[in-house]
Formats: C-alpha cells, structure tokens, sequence
C-alpha cells in the first residue's frame, strides 16, 4: 500500500477541509498548490499556511519550509488520488455519475431534490465537473451521506473514463450525446465515443445505467448493461407523457407495471421551460424511485424546483417574459430551444441568441443551420450576437451584433415591449446581461 497516500488521507481525516484558491482560504483547511497556464501554486503554500490551512500539498521542494509543507510528485494527480483513496472508504455509498452533451446539470439537480426527499444526498456544486471539481466534490463526502451525485464534464476523450476511475460510479447516466465541443472531440463521433466511457466502465463494474428508452443510439451503447428505462413507449421501466409546456412543462408518469395496471398516474407540473426539459425530469423520476423514494415526495420535489444560474428560468420583466436559458449553448441545445419556443403561444416573440463556441471547423456550417431553422420558423425579431452569427444573420435579415455590449446598447435605445423574449448563447458570449435592458 502507497504509504504516501497513507500518510496524506491520516492528515485529511484529521482536517477535512480542502483549499485550492487563497481568495477563499478556509481555516483548518489541507491547501492543495495546483497549477495553471498562468499559476503556481506552490508560490502561495506559505501564504495559505499563514492565514490557516493547517497543511500545505506542494510538488516543488524549494517552497518546503517545515513538516506543515507536504511534499509529493505532482499535486493535481495526489488530489485525485486521495480523493479515489477516500471513495474507497466508503464503497458503502452508491455514487451516481451523470454526463451528456446537454442537460446534465439540470438533470443534475433534479435528481438531487428528489433524492433528498428519502436521503442525505450531496452533489457537484455547480458545475465543477472537470478533473479537479470532481475530486474535490468527492472530498467532501462524509459518513453522514447516503448518496452521491457527480456530474462529468468533458471536452476531449479518455477523460470521463479519469472520472469514473476517480470517482467509481455504482450507476451512471448519459442524457444524450449531441454536437458539443466538436473542436475538442474531432467530430461527433469523438463526442460518442467519449460520453460512451461512462458506460463502459459500468459496465465493466456491473454497476446499474439509467438509459434513455427512447434514444436509440443509447440504448444501442448501452446494450449488455444492467439497465433501468425510462421513455416514453412501453419498454421503458418508468414511463411518461408529456402533455405541455407553455412555458411550464406539465407531463405524467408511472411505473410500467402501474401502468398496464390500469393505476393512476401521477400528474406533474413543473417550473421547468421548454419541451426538452421533460426527459430530464424523468430521469430524475426515474432515479427517485428506484431509489424508492415515495412518488408523492417525487412530485413535490420536481414541482417545487426552481432553476438558477441563467438555466431555463422564466423571468418577468416590466411587460416582458423573459426565458433564459444563456448558461450553455451547443447546435443539439440551441435547435431544440428554438423549435420549442416555436410552439409556445405567445401574440409578440424574440429571440436574442448568442454565438455557440467550441465547435471547430464546423462553426460556420452549424450557426448557418440554426438560421435556418430560425427562416424556417418563421421569427421576425430575431436578434444575433457575436461573429459567427455575424456571418450568416443576413440570410434572415436579423439585427446582429459583435458582442453583448453593442446589443445592449442598442436594446436601451429601442424598448421592448409586451414580447416574449428567447436568450440563449454560450456562457462566453454573457447574454445574461441583456436582461437588464428589456
């Protein structure tokens, strides 16, 4: 056994505290000295010391000053470690990882308010889903814990497969594998066969997937596993029908079994916007009860959560409804954003939309797609923000700006009313900020 490892879980148990930033240095805290682009770390060890952490990790010897300064190889890779050190303390914990090329975080967070109506349940804060946000989400599980929620992020292959060896899923989750960062993947084939390391390490570990009954090409990689179904045909465990959204989604759901039964269903009316949003919420029902969490604690749990952070939230403003959705964008996201807000009745619509990065070489070709679709829709306010979009807006006759700033400006001068009013982009291109202007 890694004596080392050893020796740094006996000072992590002692002080269960993880520190990566001295921006928010947390007493009696273990500092790791991790590295970036334009950090070091190890530059600010003392600095940590000082102001509280009881130990320093650090992998450069000149910045050991005494026994408080533990040294090791290379910190982010001891961070990992210990973190999986720690995880195989308590293999008594089922830990459900979650990735996908959209809607993993909602999904995320919905699956975690139903599961803590039956279970102490900790989850990814946010979306710290990268190679140091999962270690640190699994650093911070405790013996008070009953379940665990990872979400997985990734952007090039071979690193959910790193996050599952980490973390070591009992059940894992892809809610669907669409066009996100292609530049990083190659194509959508690299995005394939990096959502599917999820399910091969499942597999490999006989753990449980919950599959999309209604995805053929998830159930297509998903095929061998011990699986749980949830969709919208008679396959699936746990089935659902959608039955509205405007702007709320509004479905039903039950047990199969009730299902043939005759049983009643359970009605649900949510504070979720968009079509989309109906597979996510039954995934997390899904999750809740084959964890058997009561259905009636179920409903209440996806009834009463609220989206934040500039995910699918409908906001009132002046005489405006406002849906923003500008936390992530991605060519599979952004198309069924537009398609879904096609269908909603509303007299006067908007759609303020902001470039999709990440995407590579086929920038130019999937933006161009989207305005298509928008021509095909038939949108007459239709507002684009950033240079992609600067180059195919003019096949739709839309208003287009370079960046946010410019579109905002323009919004103050030009007032909206009484309109229903669409915001999707990436996160880089901070479309948030138009909320204020309308």
């Amino acid at each position: 056994m890694d004596t080392v490892i050893q020796q740094l879980y006996s000072i992590y148990s002692a002080f269960p505290l993880i520190c990566t930033d001295t921006r928010s240095i947390k007493k009696n805290a273990v500092f790791f000295a991790l590295k970036g682009p334009s950090f070091n770390g190890n530059q600010f060890a003392e600095q940590a010391i000082r102001e509280g952490c009881e130990y320093a990790v650090i992998d450069e010897e000149k910045y050991k000053k005494d026994s408080r300064y533990f040294l090791v190889e290379n910190v982010l890779e001891m961070l990992q470690r210990l973190a999986n050190y720690h995880r195989k303390q308590l293999l008594h914990i089922p830990v459900i990882a979650i990735t996908g090329s959209n809607g993993k975080t909602t999904s995320k967070e919905l699956i975690t308010a139903v599961l803590t109506r039956g279970y102490s349940t900790l989850a990814t804060p946010g979306n710290l889903n990268n190679h140091i946000g999962v270690p640190l989400t699994l650093l911070s599980v405790n013996k008070s814990h009953q379940v665990v929620i990872i979400e997985m992020g990734a952007n090039h292959e071979k690193e959910i497969e790193l996050l599952c060896k980490i973390a070591e899923p009992n059940c894992g989750i892809i809610t669907n594998i669409g066009k996100a960062h292609l530049e990083g993947f190659g194509g959508v084939e690299g995005v394939v066969r990096a959502k599917k390391e999820m399910y091969d390490f499942i597999k490999s570990t006989q753990g449980i997937l919950f599959v999309n009954a209604d995805d053929e090409l998830l159930m297509k990689l998903s095929s061998g596993a011990d699986r749980i179904l949830y969709g919208t045909s008679k396959k699936a465990d746990y089935v659902g029908e959608f039955t509205g959204a405007n702007p709320f989604v509004q479905m039903q759901w039950s047990k199969i079994t009730d299902a043939e039964n005759g049983n009643e269903l359970n009605t649900v009316h949510s504070q979720l916007v968009g079509k989309y949003n109906f597979e996510n919420i039954l995934l997390a029902i899904s999750v809740g009860a084959y964890f058997r969490v009561d259905e009636n604690k179920i409903n209440e749990a996806i009834e009463s959560y609220l989206p934040s952070n500039s995910r699918s939230q409908v906001i009132q403003k002046n005489t405006n409804t406002l849906l923003l959705d500008a936390y992530n964008a991605n060519p599979s996201s952004m198309a069924a954003a537009i398609e879904n807000f096609s269908e909603m009745q509303s007299a006067d619509k908007m759609l303020i939309l902001g470039d999709m990065l990440e995407l590579g070489e086929d920038s130019l070709k999937e933006h161009r797609l989207i305005t298509d679709l928008i021509g095909k829709k038939g949108f007459k306010k239709v507002i684009l923000v950033g240079n992609w979009f600067l180059k195919v807006g003019n096949e739709i006759n839309a208003r287009m700006f370079e960046d946010v700033t410019t579109a905002t400006d323009w919004l103050k001068k030009n007032k909206t009313n009484n309109t229903t009013v669409l915001i999707k982009g990436s996160r880089g291109m901070k479309l948030e900020k138009v909320v204020d202007c309308l």
